[in-house]
């Protein structure tokens, strides 16, 4: 690692944080960003400063075991949560955590991103599984992590943001935004009346497309999802796709906030009750 480099890598840390910042996706002080300098050091954001102002001269150097080895300011509280990553994935060259708002908020409500809805989604990151709630800054965290680093290059954090991992800062980041930009989708579909889900004889042949596209991908999708929801350590990729029975997309009625379930269950959002509601009043007046 030349200085050059190291300078390269400071700027990049710099747009990242203001790329987080100027989605929305970090707030105030939120969010922290690392970057492998070598074999035994990081390059990590400073606790305490927002990620949409900072500049290169901000950044700490610590090592794997979380010493720091340079940098006038403290390295992120969540350092121990970036560490984890690194010791649990050594393909992994940069770790980016944020609270991307629509995708935060399927983590406060304990619903994982791991239905088959986008192909490009499944094809990249498979699934977006929710990691335990763990208190942010304590031993907790990369406690909750582990569990699934291993099979999966970015995860929500319940009740508290998401996280991803890439070969460099940028592919991390993009992570970020797919991540995103997936849940808004889900969310749009499920109030329209729940997704059409990919069968999974198609996610199959997605999964086989990673190959071709020279995809990097750190475990493949679960061929049985149900056997893989008790483990420690997950080995693949859950993604939730039923059987096609020769369809390519069937209706999944279950996520919706509205309308016919498939079990002839009516579903309506809260809007719906209440103008039901005050018709039934206005009759009876």
């Amino acid at each position: 690692m030349t200085p050059a480099d190291e300078r390269t890598l400071r700027a990049d840390i710099v747009e990242v944080g203001r790329r987080l910042y100027a989605r929305g996706y970090t707030a105030s002080n939120d969010g922290n960003i690392s970057v492998r300098l070598d074999g035994g050091r990081l390059l990590m954001t400073p606790a305490s400063v927002c990620k949409g102002f900072m500049d290169p001269h901000m950044m700490c150097i610590t090592d794997l075991e979380g010493k720091k080895l340079a940098g006038d300011r403290n390295p992120s509280s969540e350092m121990q949560m970036h560490l984890e990553v690194y010791r649990q994935r050594a393909d992994a060259q940069a770790v980016v955590h944020a609270h991307p708002p629509i995708a935060t908020g399927f983590a406060v409500a304990g619903i994982p991103l791991d239905r088959a809805v986008l192909a490009e989604v499944v094809t990249t990151l498979g699934s977006v599984p929710i990691a335990d709630y763990a208190t942010p800054s304590t031993k907790e965290l990369p406690d909750a992590v582990r569990r699934y680093i291993k099979a999966h290059d970015g995860m929500l954090l319940a009740n508290h943001g998401a996280l991803t991992v890439g070969a460099d800062l940028f592919s991390a980041y993009y992570k970020m935004e797919t991540i995103e930009h997936f849940a808004k989708i889900s969310f749009v579909a499920r109030m329209l009346g729940g997704e059409r889900l990919l069968s999974r004889q198609e996610v199959e042949r997605l999964q086989g497309l990673r190959g071709r596209y020279g995809i990097a991908s750190p475990a493949p999708i679960c061929p049985d999802p149900a056997a893989h929801a008790a483990v420690d350590q997950v080995a693949c990729q859950t993604v939730f796709a039923p059987e096609g029975n020769g369809e390519r997309l069937i209706p999944d009625y279950r996520a919706g906030l509205g309308g016919v379930g498939g079990d002839g269950e009516i579903r309506l959002t809260y809007r719906e009750l209440s103008a039901l509601i005050e018709a039934a009043v206005r009759e009876l007046k």
